[in-house]
């Protein structure tokens, strides 16, 4: 475009013209930032917008087809804190650029000389992207840096664990540190193994009333029980089932397990990683302790969850005969906050244990149905909060990239679940290993087709 341009040499007398050129400028800059200052302003100035420009341009398109070609390291870029540092001075810096950039188009518009009636419509416009894409940019820069403190608080440093028989089995536990209790015990505890390539994932519920529990020979638990922990009422707590065994060794018996702390876990942790051992024949990676009292703020967080409750639950209550329940969840299909979803999860009147370890499976998947982009993404700084109170797991931020996006295969596939229970074949008060094994094994094999 010649010097006599009318955008950057205009008849500034004729208020048709800056009008249109008002609207020109204003969306070239929209459009291509940087433009408008090649065109009518500081060449300068405008060119480096455009090299940022067309820079993010390149990135955002290589993002793209690197995400196609290989998903995981665009996930494990991101779940890097250095990498998210990076990306929140990126954004920043892009959201300060925008904003010089538009300040000094309007600037170059020079808005007194178009039609009176334009004017609000061509700075309303101007403003309302800027702020846009300021405010987006910025609020990603804040997203960035506030997850790389997350993960690194949830996450330990360590090398990553290999798959064993081609999965990753993680021992997962909600907790729950009542007050009518002598330290923190598991309250529902559970294997999901996930295969290592496709995500396919089984969900393996451990009644906490088996017994005897046996463990593997290379655990320090072997030598003290044999014959399994509870055979003949044989344990140091007042109770011999399986939750049990988190308790009598965070509170009698820590030196078992003297590197626990080191590796990011805990000597009770790590008593129930070995009988979880013992009971399915697995290799047990790694674990989550979800800290169920502070369950219900992650929910919220999300925005609830909805659950189609097959019976009437009460919350509360101790007597038998209900006179002192808080509330009920009523059934049918409902939209829980945290509370009353964690009382659909622990709620014991009425129903028995493995009414409850059911229950416990739909609400986890009521949970991550829940964990969608657009979600975590809106109610980022409550999911952000809840997240680091509630859970504790061995988990290695080096591997977010390849637990990311296995977790998405998982998602997108039906989930299989084996449960140890009576309607199962299975007697918790006279297990049959083998029998059980058996069923894992047949969960985790696909059958021919």
């Amino acid at each position: 475009m010649s010097t006599g341009s009318p955008l950057r040499h205009p008849d500034a007398g004729s208020r048709s013209q800056m009008t249109k050129r008002a609207w020109w400028l204003v969306v070239l800059n929209i459009v291509l930032p940087g433009s408008a200052q090649v065109l009518a302003g500081n060449r300068g100035l405008g060119r480096f917008g455009l090299r940022t420009t067309l820079g993010l341009f390149l990135v955002l398109a290589s993002a793209g087809v690197l995400y196609a070609l290989n998903p995981e390291l665009v996930f494990t870029v991101a779940t890097n804190s250095i990498g998210l540092w990076i990306l929140a001075a990126g954004l920043l810096f892009c959201s300060v650029l925008w904003v010089v950039l538009t300040l000094d188009t309007l600037r170059l518009v020079r808005l007194v000389k178009a039609r009176p009636k334009s004017r609000p419509y061509i700075a309303g416009l101007a403003t309302v992207v800027m702020v846009a894409v300021a405010g987006t940019s910025g609020y990603g820069a804040y997203v960035a840096t506030t997850a790389s403190g997350v993960l690194s608080t949830m996450f330990i440093t360590a090398p990553s664990e290999p798959p064993a028989d081609g999965r990753y089995n993680i021992l997962v536990m909600g907790g729950d540190s009542g007050s009518d209790r002598e330290g923190m015990r598991p309250d529902s505890m559970s294997v999901v193994s996930i295969d290592a390539d496709t995500g396919q994932a089984v969900i393996i519920g451990l009644p906490r009333d088996l017994n005897p529990i046996p463990f593997p020979e290379d655990s320090p638990l072997h030598a003290s029980y044999p014959d399994g922990y509870g055979y003949e009422d044989h344990c140091d707590v007042d109770a011999c089932m399986l939750n049990s065994i988190y308790t009598e060794v965070d509170q009698k018996s820590p030196e078992m397990y003297p590197d626990a702390e080191a590796a990011g876990s805990e000597p009770g942790i790590e008593g129930m990683r070995d009988a979880a051992r013992g009971i399915t024949g697995l290799t047990i990676q790694y674990y989550a302790l979800i800290d169920m009292q502070g369950f219900s703020d992650l929910i919220d967080a999300l925005g609830g969850v909805d659950i189609n409750v097959a019976e009437r639950l009460p919350i509360g209550g101790r007597f038998e005969d209900l006179s002192d329940v808080e509330g009920w969840v009523e059934a049918g299909q409902q939209h829980m906050n945290g509370w009353t979803a964690l009382w659909y999860g622990r709620s014991r009147h009425t129903t028995d244990d493995y009414d409850r370890m059911a229950r416990q499976r739909v609400l986890q998947q009521a949970i991550l149905t829940q964990f969608t982009p657009a979600n975590v993404l809106t109610k980022f700084q409550g999911i952000a909060a809840a997240g680091q109170q509630v859970v504790k797991t061995d988990i290695p931020q080096g591997a977010l990239g390849y637990f990311t996006n296995l977790a998405g295969k998982t998602k997108a596939l039906p989930m299989a679940t084996v449960e140890l229970v009576p309607d199962n074949g299975v007697d918790p008060e006279d297990p049959d290993y083998e029998y059980i094994r058996g069923l894992i094994d047949a969960a985790l094999t696909p059958a021919p087709e």
